[in-house]
C-alpha cells in the first residue's frame, strides 16, 4: 500500500490523511473499531488470506481477521503518519521500545545481528543495544566513523537526530551515504515530520515513540516506523507473533493528535526558542543546547544544583516524557538516562548537571517566570559569550 501523497501540504495531510473515505461512510468523525474477532463463514477463503500474511506480511484484503494482524483504527493511524514522514507504509506498536524492538528483530532474524549506533540515544534504546537482550551486538561510534564500523553482518545503522537529551543533530544525508546498503534508521521523535523527514535525506526507516509530539497530550503509550512496504510486511509479522500491538482507543488518539501536530510543534518551538535564548544569558545556566533545526525541546547545564531546580518548579511538571501540550523537566542522569553507564553517559555529553526542557504551550512568560524562581539567587558570574551550543 503505497500512501505517498505530493499534492497536499503538510498541514493539510496533517488534518486529513487517514480520514479520506469517512464522507463516503456518512462518517465525519473516524470511527473506533474496539473489535477483537472478526466473523468470517469462508474458511477456506480465511486460510488462503492467512497463509498470504504469513508469506509477505501484506495487510489482509477485505474485512479484518484478528486484531494482532491489524486494525482498522490502527490503520488510519498508520497511513496518516506514513503520509506525514513520506514513505510507503507505517507499522504502529504499543509503544516507541517494542517498536524498535521489531526493528532488531527483523534484521535479526535475517542473521543481520550487529547494529551500528551513534550517542547519544534515548536511554532504553541505548540499553537494549548494549545489553543485547535481543541478541544483537553494537558498535559505538561517531558520525564520521559509521562507514568503517560496518560488518558484513551488518543489519542497521541507528541514530538519533535531534539526539535525546543534548540535542547534538547529525548530517543524516552524509550518514545515509556512509551507510551503503545497510538501513538507516532515524529516531525522529523530537523533531516530528514538521521539522524533518529523514527519508527525504536518505534513511529507509523513521523510528517514532508516538507516545511524545504525535500523541501531544500524554495520554497514550505508543510507538510507529515509518518504512517502505516490504519492510513493513516484515514488521506487522513479527508484531503479530510478538503481539506487540497498539490498541485501537490509541491509534484513534494518535490519528487525532496528528490533526494538530504542526501547529503545536510550532507553538512550542517558538516557546522553546525564547526560553534558550533567555537561558542562554542567565549567568546561572553554564551553557544551553538548542538544535539549529528547532524545535520544544531545550536542555541546559546548571552551575548550581540540578536537583534543586528540579525541586523549584511549580508550573513546570518534573516528569519523566516529553511532547505534551504542558511543559516537563527532567534530570536525565537520574531518570532517562540512569540505565546507561556513567562513563558512556558523560562521554556522550549527558553532564550530571544536564537538565531537558521539553516546552509546551503555555505563554512563555510564565514558563520563564516560573524557571526564573526554580533556578534561585542570581550570582554575579558573568554570562559566558560561548553560553549557546546548537547540535
Amino acid at each position: 500500500m503505497d500512501t505517498r501523497r505530493t499534492t497536499r501540504a503538510l498541514a493539510t495531510e496533517a488534518v486529513h490523511a487517514g480520514r479520506d473515505d469517512l464522507a463516503g461512510l456518512g462518517l465525519h468523525a473516524p470511527p473506533i473499531d474496539l473489535s477483537t474477532t472478526y466473523p468470517s463463514y469462508d474458511s477456506r477463503a480465511e486460510a488462503a488470506r492467512i497463509d498470504a500474511f504469513a508469506t509477505t506480511g501484506a495487510e489482509p484484503d477485505g474485512p479484518p481477521v484478528y486484531g494482532r494482524l491489524g486494525n482498522p483504527t490502527v490503520a488510519r493511524f498508520e497511513t496518516a503518519l506514513a503520509r506525514l514522514e513520506g514513505t510507503e507504509s507505517a507499522v504502529a506498536f504499543a509503544s516507541g521500545m517494542a517498536a524498535l524492538s521489531a526493528v532488531l528483530l527483523v534484521r535479526g532474524s535475517m542473521g543481520l545481528r550487529h547494529v551500528v549506533a551513534v550517542r547519544p540515544l534515548y536511554g532504553c534504546s541505548d540499553h537494549l543495544l548494549t545489553a543485547g537482550l535481543l541478541g544483537s551486538e553494537v558498535t559505538w561510534t561517531d558520525p564520521a566513523g559509521v562507514a568503517d564500523a560496518l560488518r558484513p553482518d551488518t543489519g542497521l545503522v541507528l541514530v538519533e537526530s535531534p539526539a535525546n537529551p543534548t540535542l547534538a543533530e547529525i548530517d543524516l544525508r552524509a550518514v545515509a551515504h556512509a551507510c551503503g546498503s545497510v538501513p538507516l534508521l532515524v529516531d525522529n521523535t523530537f523533531a516530528t515530520p514538521v521539522l524533518q523527514r529523514p527519508v527525504e535525506q536518505g534513511a529507509r526507516l523513521v523510528l517514532h515513540s508516538a507516545t511524545k509530539y504525535l500523541g501531544g497530550h500524554g495520554d497514550v503509550l505508543a510507538g510507529v516506523v515509518a518504512c517502505d512496504e516490504e519492510f513493513a510486511g516484515r514488521l506487522r509479522q513479527v508484531r503479530f507473533a510478538t503481539g506487540g500491538v497498539l490498541h485501537p482507543l490509541a491509534g484513534y488518539l494518535l490519528l487525532r493528535g496528528l490533526s494538530t501536530l504542526p501547529v503545536r510543534v510550532r507553538a512550542a518551538s517558538a516557546n522553546a526558542a525564547e526560553l534558550a535564548a533567555r537561558l542562554a544569558a542567565d549567568p546561572r545556566v553554564a551553557k544551553v543546547h538548542y538544535p539549529r533545526i528547532g524545535g520544544a525541546m531545550v536542555a541546559f547545564e546548571v552551575h548550581g544544583d540540578p536537583h534543586a531546580v528540579i525541586a523549584g518548579v511549580r508550573l513546570i511538571t518534573p516528569a519523566v516524557s516529553l511532547g505534551s501540550v504542558d511543559s516537563l523537566i527532567q534530570h536525565p542522569a537520574s531518570i532517562s538516562h540512569r540505565i546507561v553507564d556513567a562513563d558512556d553517559r558523560r562521554g556522550a555529553g549527558v553532564s550530571d548537571r544536564l537538565l531537558r526542557l521539553s516546552v509546551g504551550l503555555e505563554d512563555v512568560e510564565d514558563l520563564w517566570s516560573d524557571l526564573d524562581q526554580a533556578l534561585g539567587a542570581r550570582s554575579v558570574r558573568p554570562a559566558r559569550p560561548e553560553a549557546m551550543a546548537q547540535g
